[in-house]
């Protein structure tokens, strides 16, 4: 009886373990499967966003952009992360806000050309001979941001700052001090822009609507003979070596802005907008502020180079502001929404009002 009720025990003993085996594998198959569906919207809440500019690669834009993205991925523990395509690779801005519209893109850093393409209320930062300073530029933006921001993110836009490439200037194949100099020249605007190419006609001027990726090779075979561009494109981009003339006059500054598509947006976490937009805008200032600091030193360096600087006298500068204040009519819902025009206008006038120049 002992033999038996021993081997007994034994044959339990071993369907004993047998059982707690079968448990502890059926356990963790059951954890596993809670950690994995744990997991998944960890995996569903990262978003890669495809970001292009037509900032060369290497340059202070394109770094500041580089270290934006940075930011992103480390405050948002890896779950955003930005890949950059500078350069003009995507195409210009207005190839940008296509594929962002197609999805192809996610965001991009754009100038006024690719902001135009989806809303024109913009362009009233950009009124030819409007604005004499950027403190003045810096008012009429901070006051009209917030109904842009809604406009944009109408449109189907994020705007994540706002920025600008410094005062543009024009940079020539012969020199030009008079409006007349420059109705002589083959002057590059941007393609597709219907509005702005009727104007510079209607005033006298010769436009020739090209893609802003095309600039180096017009200049070079003189199919654009005049160039409107700010002095640290001019010298990133190397423009200054076939428009070996730049006018010393304050044409209008060359607004930008980073967007990234409302659907991207959408997709991010938005415990995690709040981080991320403060990221954005301290890359925006930094971009802006970057670029107004080195400006007279572009300058300085292109004219080490051999570009001739041609300096306007008072009456020279009065002469172009008639100019351009007498296409502002035709420039008034054409080129940019009347609403938008008069409201610049007014807070512009409102800041001078406050800031009345020293006699």
């Amino acid at each position: 009886m002992t033999a038996v009720w021993i081997h007994d025990e034994k044959e339990s003993s071993v369907k004993f373990q047998e059982v707690v085996l079968m448990r502890c594998v059926k356990l963790l198959a059951f954890l596993s499967c809670i950690m994995i569906s744990l997991a998944q919207p960890v995996r569903a809440q990262q978003v890669i966003v495809k970001m292009a500019t037509m900032a060369p690669k290497g340059s202070s834009w394109h770094l500041i952009l580089q270290e934006m993205g940075e930011k992103w991925k480390t405050v948002s523990g890896g779950r955003v992360t930005v890949t950059l395509y500078p350069g003009g690779v995507a195409g210009d801005d207005s190839d940008v806000v296509r594929k962002m519209r197609l999805g192809i893109l996610n965001a991009g850093l754009l100038t006024s050309l690719g902001l135009g393409d989806i809303d024109r209320n913009v362009l009233a930062l950009q009124i030819p001979m409007m604005y004499e300073s950027y403190d003045e530029l810096d008012y009429v933006i901070e006051k009209m941001k917030p109904n842009l921001d809604a406009i944009f993110q109408q449109k189907g836009f994020v705007v994540l700052n706002w920025t600008d490439a410094g005062w543009v200037y024009f940079f020539t194949k012969t020199p030009v001090r008079t409006p007349d100099d420059l109705r002589a020249l083959k002057l590059f605007t941007g393609a597709g822009d219907v509005q702005t190419i009727e104007i510079w006609k209607a005033a006298g001027f010769k436009p020739v609507p090209l893609p802003a990726t095309e600039i180096s090779t017009a200049l070079q075979t003189g199919l654009v003979t005049a160039l409107p561009c700010p002095p640290q494109a001019a010298v990133i981009l190397q423009w200054y070596n076939n428009a070996r003339n730049m006018t010393d006059l304050k044409w209008a500054v060359l607004i930008g802005a980073t967007l990234i598509s409302k659907a991207t947006w959408d997709k991010i976490p938005a415990d995690l907008h709040g981080l991320l937009l403060d990221a954005s805008h301290d890359a925006g200032k930094r971009l802006r502020d970057e670029v107004r600091k080195r400006e007279p030193m572009d300058i300085d360096a292109m004219q080490k180079r051999g570009v001739s600087i041609i300096h306007l006298d008072t009456a020279t500068i009065d002469l172009w502001r008639r100019a351009a204040e007498n296409a502002y009519p035709s420039m008034r819902d054409s080129f940019v929404p009347g609403q938008a025009f008069d409201e610049a206008k007014r807070i512009r006038d409102e800041f001078r009002k406050q800031h009345p120049p020293a006699k």
